[in-house]
């Protein structure tokens, strides 16, 4: 990334210094970012960048609403009043693995804050995330009930758990691997299993 100006407004840098944090986490593990590493790779004093956020805590919050806001936003914008509920499950699916193959840093900030034994403000928005995305998902999966796509039998619940866990399978896999790319590669086939499993039979 390249030196910033010091003249940027307020709003950009900090922007600026979210993308920054996502970018480190890609490259080092999340708790081992300090701050002087974030105002190093930014071109700034430590000083400049508590102007902007006066504890490494509230940077973490700010990344995390940005994490939060840009992949429900992206997956609402992949989606199309004309698709059927599993063809809408595929393309959340996908969107996912496209926004994770593009920021790597994110997986691995968001396993660290559910990982921490105290409650936090990143922690409770990442919390609000998943429940979020597991309400989409179980809105999808009854809607495809309802329409004869989806098996009437399955448990909803357990079916919007089951799409998040593999999700969160392919990505533990590309970490283990090192290859972000791993998540692009497999996810198709992976998502034709789970896709399978859900449908109601001809």
């Amino acid at each position: 990334m390249a030196l910033l100006k010091k003249s940027l407004p307020a709003e950009e840098r900090r922007a600026r210094t979210v993308e920054t944090v996502i970018e480190l986490a890609g490259e080092q593990n999340p708790s081992d970012i300090t701050t002087a590493a974030i105002a190093k790779r930014m071109g700034l004093t430590q000083g400049a960048l508590f102007r902007h956020f006066p504890s490494k805590d509230s940077l973490l919050e700010a990344v995390m609403e940005w994490v939060a806001e840009q992949l429900l936003t992206r997956i609402e914008r992949s989606l199309s009043s004309d698709m059927t509920p599993l063809a809408a499950l595929e393309s959340m699916f996908m969107t996912h693995v496209r926004f994770v193959a593009e920021h790597p840093g994110i997986p691995r900030l968001l396993f660290g804050e559910l990982q921490k034994a105290e409650t936090t403000a990143a922690k409770r928005i990442v919390q609000t995330l998943v429940r979020r995305y597991g309400e989409r998902l179980q809105g999808l999966i009854e809607e495809g009930k309802n329409r004869g796509e989806i098996d009437p039998q399955i448990d909803s619940d357990a079916s919007a758990m089951l799409f998040i866990g593999t999700l969160q399978g392919l990505v533990m896999q590309s970490l283990l691997v090192g290859d972000v790319n791993h998540i692009l590669k497999e996810a198709a086939r992976v998502f034709a299993i789970y896709r399978r499993g859900i449908r109601r039979a001809p």
